[in-house]
């Protein structure tokens, strides 16, 4: 029976070892299309967000309207609020946001993760007030869209300091 489980111990650390290394991701070159794929399949396995930069920006607002639910993706360990799933284009806004929070130095980036959460809060509310989700989803996916558009054509340099979401209602948590 010793012998047994001696083998049993053998094969599985030979097994665990032998593990094809080529399946693995470079997360700090992956690319936008790598990384919503995986995003989707819920296979991303990074604990930080990508050091993706300006120039990426454009390929990921093609995703700034998905709905579909995501449920494994880099958290900010930091926040107390558990998220058991959000937005794939919640997801993607804040992806940018934190390009944008990374460029300026931002006082509340914790890594890269640019706010403690995916998740809009209602600007003007003393506390943690949610709003309707599929409506701040709406408006912050016009935001960054406009944002972008508005500014492609200058310098990131120049509009980094434009917090895309000012003329909105809402802010990142």
């Amino acid at each position: 029976m010793k012998t047994l489980k001696i083998l049993a111990l053998i094969i599985f650390l030979f097994s665990a070892l032998g593990c094809d290394k080529d399946d693995e991701v470079d997360v700090n070159n992956i690319e936008v299309e790598k990384y919503i794929e995986l995003l989707k399949k819920g296979e991303y396995e990074s604990w930080d967000l990508p050091p993706f930069i300006a120039e990426d920006i454009p390929a990921l607002l093609k995703y700034r309207n998905e709905t579909q639910m995501i449920i494994r993706f880099p958290r900010n360990l930091l926040s107390s609020y558990g998220m058991p799933e959000c937005k794939l284009g919640m997801y993607v806004l804040w992806t940018i946001e934190s390009i944008r929070a990374v460029a300026i130095k931002s006082k509340y980036l914790t890594g890269r993760f640019p706010s403690q959460n995916p998740v809009l809060f209602i600007r003007t509310s003393d506390g943690l007030q949610m709003d309707n989700m599929d409506e701040s989803h709406a408006v912050a996916a016009k935001a960054y869209f406009d944002w972008w558009e508005e500014n492609k054509h200058k310098d990131f340099e120049a509009f980094k300091n434009i917090d895309p979401l000012a003329k909105t209602d809402y802010r990142w948590h």
